[in-house]
């Protein structure tokens, strides 16, 4: 008939030898010294070998005690370090990552927190298409979908990373042949570069509890936002942009704001991924990572 010893038996003992006495081994394992002494005395009737020696002023081990006491450390001590080592891998991101998002924000945002990313993480590779369409992450096994706008209703998670803010940006040597516009009406009176994919052009801006609308003929539509700010650039006229992506030029003086506190309301960017109990350390680790480089991001421009 074999003999089982369980954990908890083991390290009740490894802890009366190490400790020296039932009642600081009790303590250490924040337990009574009747349950340790129970404990010990209940090993020894399932292994037929005594391994204390007990007396009212002395508790010392036995050979086979001393014996048993050293394997069960060895054993312990490799228990430890295993659950040490799972833990470890379960926490390390490794293996393939299949990311998407925006053609545009992909290419001017996401691009750099992906390398960031596997910068930190070697053992990740990444697999990233970055298209406009709306992808159906759960049957092309997506990963991560980082999307800008209101969610659509679905059995999807998602995670906020925060909002992106617009503003409205002009070039300098379009500023010298039109007076800036002072109030919302005067953009009336000057030529637009307007990002519109579908639909009549129009944009809704906000300037506090103030709503206006702006729905006139622009000089120029484009159907890109990066086509949008090229435009704006070359001084073709005023153009809406997100504020990560004109900022760098407002710093550079290639472009200057105009009507500041005027822009579209701010729209929320998610990380969307399917819905799990467990998630993938690699899956959680960029979630993670992307609200860090999105706040980060957010900080620079402010």
């Amino acid at each position: 008939m074999t003999t089982t010893i369980d954990f908890s038996e083991m390290q009740a003992f490894v802890a009366v030898v190490t400790e020296g006495s039932f009642t600081a081994a009790a303590e250490r394992l924040e337990t009574d010294k009747a349950r340790v002494s129970r404990t010990v005395r209940r090993m020894e009737e399932k292994l037929g070998a005594r391994l204390l020696n007990r007396s009212t002023r002395q508790l010392s081990v036995t050979e086979v005690g001393r014996d048993y006491f050293e394997r069960a450390t060895a054993i312990l001590a490799a228990v430890e370090a295993s659950e040490a080592a799972v833990a470890q891998q379960a926490q390390e991101p490794k293996g393939r990552l299949k990311i998407t998002a925006g053609a545009e924000f992909g290419t001017t945002r996401v691009d750099g927190w992906i390398a960031a990313f596997l910068r930190k993480w070697p053992k990740v590779t990444v697999e990233a298409e970055y298209t406009n369409r709306l992808i159906d992450i759960i049957h092309e096994g997506v990963d991560v979908a980082i999307r800008i706008g209101p969610l659509q209703d679905s059995q999807l998670s998602a995670r906020k990373l925060g909002e992106m803010a617009y503003g409205l940006y002009a070039s300098p040597a379009y500023v010298l042949t039109a007076p800036p516009p002072r109030t919302i009406d005067d953009l009336g009176h000057h030529d637009l570069i307007m990002h519109a994919p579908r639909g009549r052009p129009t944009w809704t801006l906000m300037n506090g509890e103030s709503i206006a609308k702006v729905s006139r003929e622009p000089r120029c539509i484009v159907n890109n936002t990066m086509a949008a700010r090229n435009m704006g650039l070359s001084g073709l006229g005023i153009v809406q942009l997100p504020r990560y992506m004109a900022e760098k030029h407002v710093a550079d003086g290639s472009l200057v704001k105009v009507l500041p506190g005027w822009a579209r309301v701010p729209v929320p960017v998610h990380a969307v991924f399917a819905s799990t109990r467990y998630m993938n350390p690699r899956v959680r680790g960029f979630i993670d990572f992307c609200l860090d480089s999105f706040e980060a991001d957010v900080e620079t421009i402010r």
